[in-house]
């Protein structure tokens, strides 16, 4: 499938960040009353090195200037590929699919690759053996866009869970609260011994979930060091015994869109859950939040969560705002889709 006459694309760039928040602000807010991103995000995400706009992103103009864009970018070794894509041009919106599709099968033939390197000798495979399990596409779409739902279930796509973005606002300058007893507060990761024992906690903590595997050290420092919205001094340890047992990772990712403050990741190792660990690090952000002067707090939730992660956030008076489905194909390496 080629583009319509008159349509050009090229691959997308560091500098494109302004370009895409602005449609992609137009686009959710005249869904949801509210930007679904903030230019900071989306800025962000370009920067990140892990992804690599001139491979992994496309960018498409009309007659009258930019009419889409996605982003298909190998996460967790390269067994999924997280796919942004906005356009409100049914036959732009497939071509970007298309090429984001392409982009999954190349990554699930590295992975095959990889694997048959470290196969013992005699034993390798060149080609994928039957059921193999390939590369899992994501798309998140927001529950009220019904047209690019409409687009990604024509090509076979399915939902496989949703993402709850969850707020609390504050009426009044909220407490810090008590530290549960035996239980020591670090607050900022501004050495790399902190920050290994704030890692070990999150690739312990989402051991059960590979889809949201915290990416290897060296990977993970370097993508929140390329963020403009995160500092080091955002990061809170507790400490159960002398050894790190749950973490927040926060950032002013929508300070500029709704004045509030950012958990992008939250944390407690399985051995030290129920002790209250993950309410105290959630009512400390609020509090931390509070006297920066914002008006609440804001996180994503899966709703398959293992874990009552839900519940909790729940009970300590978030609400959800706003519901991302996430749509799912699996690609194979030769570019089919593995039934």
């Amino acid at each position: 499938m080629s583009l319509p006459d008159g349509y050009t694309w090229r691959p997308m760039r560091l500098d494109d960040a302004a370009l895409i928040a602005e449609p992609s602000a137009e686009y959710t807010s005249a869904l949801l009353g509210f930007a679904k991103h903030s230019p900071e995000d989306v800025a962000n995400y370009l920067r990140d090195p892990g992804t690599n706009p001139e491979t992994d992103g496309w960018v498409v103009f009309g007659p009258d200037g930019f009419v889409g864009s996605a982003t298909a970018v190998p996460i967790t070794g390269g067994s999924h590929v997280n796919v942004d894509i906005l356009s409100t041009e049914p036959s732009v919106l497939t071509w970007l699919l298309k090429q984001a599709e392409a982009r999954a099968s190349a990554a699930a033939a590295s992975a095959t690759s990889a694997t048959n390197a470290a196969a013992p000798a005699g034993l390798e495979r060149h080609e994928p053996p039957a059921g193999h399990p390939g590369v899992v596409m994501r798309v998140g779409v927001i529950r009220q866009d019904e047209f690019t739902a409409g687009v990604l279930g024509a090509r076979g796509y399915v939902v496989g869970t949703s993402v709850q973005r969850m707020r609390i606002g504050f009426g009044g300058a909220v407490v810090e609260p008590v530290v549960p007893d035996g239980v020591v507060v670090r607050r900022g990761a501004l050495d790399e011994t902190s920050r290994r024992a704030a890692h070990r906690v999150l690739m312990e903590a989402f051991a059960d979930q590979p889809a949201t595997l915290p990416r290897p050290y060296d990977e993970w420092t370097a993508s929140r060091e390329s963020r403009s919205t995160f500092d080091w001094s955002q990061v809170t340890i507790v400490e159960l015994d002398g050894q790190a047992a749950g973490m927040t990772e926060c950032n002013d990712n929508f300070v500029s869109t709704d004045n509030c403050g950012y958990v992008g990741r939250l944390a407690v190792v399985p051995s030290a859950r129920g002790r209250g660990l993950a309410k105290y690090l959630l009512h400390n952000a609020f509090a931390v939040d509070s006297a920066a002067g914002r008006s609440g707090t804001i996180l994503h939730v899966d709703t398959n969560n293992p874990t009552p992660a839900v519940a909790l956030y729940a009970g300590v008076g978030m609400r959800p705002d706003l519901v991302s489905d996430i749509w799912q194909r699996t690609i194979r390496p030769d570019g089919n889709c593995a039934l």
